[in-house]
This record gives C-alpha cells, sequence and structure tokens, in this order.
C-alpha cells in the first residue's frame, strides 16, 4: 500500500483510457478546487503514467490495475463516477487538511 502526506502532494495526474472527455473534465475541477493548496492537476493515458511527474494518480476503477502495474509505488486513487464521487469529494478534503492518502 503507497501513502503520502497530504500536505505534502504537489502534483495528481488522473489517469484515462485516451487523454480525452471526462477525465479532462476531471482534472479541470480538481485544478480549480485544489489551487489555493499549489497542487497542480493534470491528465495522462493509462499507458503513459510512467513517464509523468506526480504525486497521487486518479482514475477510474476499470483502469486502477493498469494503473498500478505503470506506477507501482504511486498512490492510485479509484473512483466510480466522473461527477459526484464521493471518493473524490474525500480526496479533495483530505488534501485541503494535509491529511495522508493512502491507496488502501
Amino acid at each position: 500500500m503507497a501513502k503520502v502526506s497530504g500536505a505534502s502532494v504537489k502534483t495528481i495526474v488522473v489517469a484515462c483510457e485516451a487523454g480525452m472527455g471526462s477525465s479532462v473534465m476531471v482534472a479541470k475541477m480538481l485544478a480549480k478546487q485544489l489551487k489555493p493548496q499549489g497542487i497542480t492537476v493534470t491528465h495522462s493515458p493509462v499507458n503513459q503514467l510512467a513517464t509523468t511527474e506526480h504525486d497521487i494518480v486518479l482514475c477510474h476503477r476499470g483502469l486502477s490495475g493498469r494503473a498500478k502495474q505503470a506506477v507501482p509505488d504511486s498512490v492510485v486513487i479509484a473512483f466510480d463516477m466522473f461527477l459526484g464521487d464521493l471518493i473524490i469529494a474525500r480526496l479533495v478534503s483530505a488534501l485541503q487538511e494535509g491529511q495522508d492518502i493512502s491507496d488502501d
């Protein structure tokens, strides 16, 4: 299980299948919410994760296995819905409060 301090997170990448559509919306939404914490949010196809800089990988549950294979030492957070998912809301809250984040 990978773990990172929310207070030290500087970059999040939203991993997706092809780098278009829903993941871009999630990345933009998170970037706006986390701007006060100085966290940069980008998006990347899951097969290019090893070449991106990130503290946390956020992806749809269907891609989480591939993301963990690509970056096994990284915190990978899987969500189920692109909009309104409680997992994403809890991640944002934990980052705003500087709590530890893990990918249990």
